[in-house]
């Protein structure tokens, strides 16, 4: 826990007004007046669209903001953390999205009102905790930073094909999308390595986590541990519709890992190739295969 020399500039608030389906966009001028408690003027950022979002971020970063506080979901922190990844600017989560899995994951109150009143003390006292980032290089040297978990198998070929559809608008799309790749389920082959060793193996699901829940809760990777300065990587294998149907559900409780078709590994630095994947981080769309995920410790500095 350290005093930040940045805490004197402008508290920075990222908001998508539309994350948990808006329920939480009442509690807006509440959670603003919270933060303004710290004692520090607080600069709502404007974005339109996650493209915006990020830019607003990385240039409230470079113009010498205190902190960066994201007010939303998974997806929202996951644009933030683009900015603050790797610098001494420190970051609250407020979560108010659907999945708020690195908030809850890292430590912050699921109450909005109760984790904005956590990163105001946090400001106030110029505190902060480090916890690890992973970060994930593409071939061409693309560059991506996530919180949570990196899914690279039937969880983000499932979020390709509901953003490529345009009919059923809402939760439908996704359950829709969950039956065509059901019928389409096949071992996809995958080359891992591990800090330099290599496993080829058969696999439907693979995931990558800095911390364990994804998805709103799902524990898939249940021992994660965003201070240890590892990425656990859980593999379902050569698992059939019906197996991954009736383990599915056990991953809310992280108990999945005792299948047999189930491996866990961990590692600092995790090497991932497939054909035709695109991963999703945070719940959002990211590189495509091949990567390389390393674990960067102390990464992030969290109000709290």
């Amino acid at each position: 826990m350290t005093a930040d020399d940045h805490l004197p500039g402008p508290v920075a608030v990222l908001v998508n007004p539309t994350a948990g389906r808006g329920r939480h966009r009442a509690l807006l001028p509440r959670l603003l007046d919270g933060l303004a408690a710290a004692g520090r003027p607080v600069r709502l950022l404007p974005a339109s669209s996650p493209a915006e979002a990020e830019a607003a971020c990385r240039a409230a970063v470079a113009e010498g903001a205190g902190a960066l506080v994201a007010v939303g979901g998974d997806g929202t922190v996951h644009r933030a953390l683009q900015a603050v990844a790797g610098t001494d600017v420190p970051f609250g989560p407020i979560p108010a999205g659907t999945g708020n899995d690195f908030a809850l994951d890292t430590g912050f109150p699921a109450d909005p009102l109760a984790a904005a009143a956590v990163i105001a003390e946090a400001v106030r006292d110029g505190r902060s905790q480090p916890v690890d980032l992973a970060r994930m290089v593409a071939v061409d040297g693309a560059e991506r930073w996530y919180g949570a978990v990196l899914a690279a198998g039937f969880d983000a070929i499932v979020n390709e094909r509901a953003n490529r559809m345009r009919w059923p608008r809402g939760p439908r799309r996704y359950d829709l999308a969950i039956l065509v790749e059901l019928a389409r389920l096949r071992p996809r082959r995958y080359t891992l390595r591990l800090d330099g060793v290599s496993h080829d193996l058969d696999a439907v699901l693979v995931a990558v986590g800095n911390c364990p829940t994804y998805g709103g809760g799902m524990r898939i990777c249940p021992d994660a541990d965003p201070t240890d300065g590892l990425l656990d990587v859980v593999v379902a294998g050569r698992v059939n519709r019906r197996t991954l149907v009736r383990v599915k559900p056990r991953i809310y409780q992280g108990t999945h890992v005792s299948h047999p078709l189930v491996r866990s590994f961990r590692a600092r630095t995790v090497e991932l190739a497939a054909e035709g994947i695109t991963s999703y981080a945070d719940g959002e769309r990211s590189l495509e295969l091949p990567v390389t995920i390393s674990a960067v410790p102390g990464a992030l500095r969290l109000l709290r």
